[in-house]
C-alpha cells in the first residue's frame, strides 16, 4: 500500500458531537483558546457529495481546532443520509475518522478499495475534496482523505 496515505502524517482527527456549540465551547476551555465559529458545508449541488455512491443533501456543522501537527474538527451532522450521521446513529459521539493528505484521489480510492476498504462517501469544497473510506474491518475506523489542489 506504497503512498497510499501521502506522507503518512496524521493530519486530522475527526469527532461527531450532537452539539456543535457546546463541545466546541468544552474543547475551548480545556485549551485555553478561543472557541472558532463552526462553519456549515456546502450543499449538495456545490459539494457534489455522494453517499454510497448516491447524491445526498446531507450537510453538516464543522469547527477546527488547530493543534500544531494535527487538526481537531468537530461535526455535527444536519439533515440527509451520511457516513456523520450514520456515526452518530450507530455509536453516539465519538471519534469518526482520521485524515491524512494525499495526492492523487481516484487512483488511491482504487487502491484502498483493492484492500477491502471501500468508499463511503466524497464531495468537494473550496480547493479541494475529500474521501471517507471504510476501514473499519481491517483499522477499526473510518480513513478520510484529503486533496487539496
Amino acid at each position: 500500500m506504497t503512498d497510499v496515505l501521502g506522507d503518512k502524517r496524521i493530519t486530522q482527527v475527526g469527532i461527531i458531537v450532537r452539539d456543535i456549540e457546546a463541545t466546541a465551547q468544552a474543547y475551548a476551555d480545556l485549551l485555553g483558546v478561543e472557541v472558532p465559529q463552526w462553519i456549515l458545508t456546502d450543499s449538495e449541488d456545490m459539494a457534489q457529495t455522494r453517499y454510497l455512491g448516491e447524491p445526498t443533501q446531507a450537510r453538516a456543522k464543522l469547527a477546527f481546532f488547530d493543534m500544531r501537527s494535527v487538526q481537531l474538527e468537530l461535526i455535527e451532522p444536519v439533515g440527509a443520509p451520511s457516513t456523520w450521521q450514520a456515526f452518530l446513529d450507530e455509536h453516539g459521539e465519538g471519534v469518526h475518522h482520521i485524515a491524512f493528505q494525499i495526492k492523487g484521489m481516484e487512483n488511491q480510492v482504487g487502491l484502498l478499495a483493492d484492500k477491502d476498504m471501500p468508499l463511503v462517501q466524497r464531495g468537494e469544497y473550496t480547493g479541494g475534496r475529500y474521501a471517507y473510506i471504510d476501514g473499519t474491518a481491517q483499522l477499526k475506523l473510518i480513513l478520510e482523505l484529503l486533496e487539496n489542489d
